[in-house]
């Protein structure tokens, strides 16, 4: 990697891609550094559209290509959220992230996208934790809590119930200073301090996420999802079979 200024901008410009959630988010991402404070998103789509996925992430990306002016062969690296998400709408971004990367032979970093959603998201000093919960659908929601930054618990499926039950004394305790994710779904679990300062997750926060990785030109593993469960398909299946039996 060059050490030339303009090279070395080149170098860190990645594309963010991320499914998770109802929403397809993608973008354009300038990294100088490892930590937050030096990711800039120079452009970024965000789209809430559960259905249509597959249709519209072609399309976003070209859009924030064009918009920022930087061309695919500039492009170092791709990165992916890796969910937790359903397993329809989450496989949609990340066979995209692949496919691109696959095509210009960049490495493809894949990143939990509930650390995304974190890495948005600025506790008030002296109440460390922040809180990140959003929508698994069937009655649950997935969700991590992190301190200082880092992630200590999660990503976990869970009854929001049952979330609720376990942070109840951590709550008590005022040590989460901040949430993100899904308004409705931290309401269920008990939170109710200020609204979440992140609702998806986003383009900056995608690749903060991959920044220590990127910046160390580490060779990424495999993309795997994050789905924390089986797939409706798989178990219609073995319920079938069961029935069967």
């Amino acid at each position: 990697m060059s050490s030339g200024g303009g090279d070395l901008d080149a170098a860190r410009t990645v594309l963010a891609i991320d499914s998770a959630t109802d929403s397809v988010v993608t973008g354009i991402v300038q990294l100088t550094g490892e930590t937050v404070a030096d990711v800039r998103a120079l452009a970024e789509r965000v789209v809430t559209d559960h259905r249509r996925h597959a249709e519209l992430l072609t399309t976003l990306i070209a859009e924030c290509l064009a918009e920022s002016g930087i061309s695919r062969d500039a492009l170092a690296a791709v990165v992916v959220g890796c969910g937790p998400g359903p397993f329809t709408g989450l496989r949609v971004g990340m066979a995209t992230g692949a496919a691109f990367a696959d095509a210009l032979g960049l490495p493809a970093y894949g990143v939990c996208s509930l650390d995304a959603l974190a890495l948005d998201t600025t506790p008030p000093a002296g109440r460390p934790d922040v809180l990140v919960v959003t929508d698994a659908r069937r009655r649950e929601v997935y969700w991590a809590l992190y301190r200082d930054g880092a992630r200590v618990r999660g990503p976990e499926v869970t009854a929001p119930a049952a979330v609720a039950d376990e942070l109840s004394p951590v709550f008590t305790a005022g040590e989460v200073g901040a949430a993100s994710g899904s308004a409705s779904h931290l309401e269920l679990v008990g939170w109710t301090g200020a609204p979440p300062q992140a609702t998806v997750p986003s383009a900056r926060g995608l690749v903060a996420a991959a920044a220590p990785a990127i910046i160390a030109g580490e060779i990424p593993e495999p993309l795997v999802p994050l789905y924390l469960r089986r797939p409706d398909a798989v178990e219609q299946k073995a319920r079938k079979l069961g029935a069967a039996r």
